[in-house]
């Protein structure tokens, strides 16, 4: 029983480190780009650009500020976040904890720069004929993937809870 908790808290560090060193490492290229180029913006196809972009808010730009006290309020409750998100992964039970971890994973990938540079780098642009999406980063990838499987597990959950009724 105790091997078996140990080997999954080593699988959920094994997951969050290895979306945090995705993210990081892609966010490491794009600012050597910017460091070497003095910026990036990059077309790709029609469909992807690379275009860096400093955000300051929550994911996808979200409710940016630029007064100091506002910007710490919202990183410590991402911290207060990826709290529950630790509690809740000892608390759910899988596969629940392996997208929880994932979204931990990439929230910390997003905090890490909160904290470094005081702004999250964005830099993959999505767009169609001229429509773009909100600029994003591998940590957002993650984390919308993560909590898109949740919903899932619930709509499955829920599904298999009325079944048997």
């Amino acid at each position: 029983m105790v091997n078996e908790k140990i080997t999954k808290i080593f699988i959920y560090i094994a997951i969050v480190l290895l979306v945090l060193v995705l993210d990081r490492a892609s966010k490491t290229i794009i600012l050597n780009i910017l460091e070497n180029s003095g910026t990036v913006d990059i077309y790709i196809n029609s469909f992807l650009n690379l275009y860096l972009v400093w955000n300051k808010g929550i994911g996808f730009g979200l409710f940016s500020f630029d007064q100091s006290y506002i910007y710490s309020g919202i990183t410590l409750f991402i911290l207060l976040i990826n709290l529950i998100i630790v509690y809740l992964i000892f608390k759910e039970k899988a596969p629940k904890t392996y997208f929880l971890a994932i979204i931990l994973g990439g929230s910390c990938g997003n905090l890490f720069d909160r904290y470094y540079y005081s702004a999250v780098p964005d830099f993959i642009d999505l767009n169609y004929k001229g429509y773009h999406w909100f600029i994003f980063n591998v940590a957002d990838i993650f984390i919308t993937l993560g909590i898109a499987c949740l919903i899932l597990v619930e709509f499955i959950n829920y599904k298999k809870k009325n079944d048997k009724n």
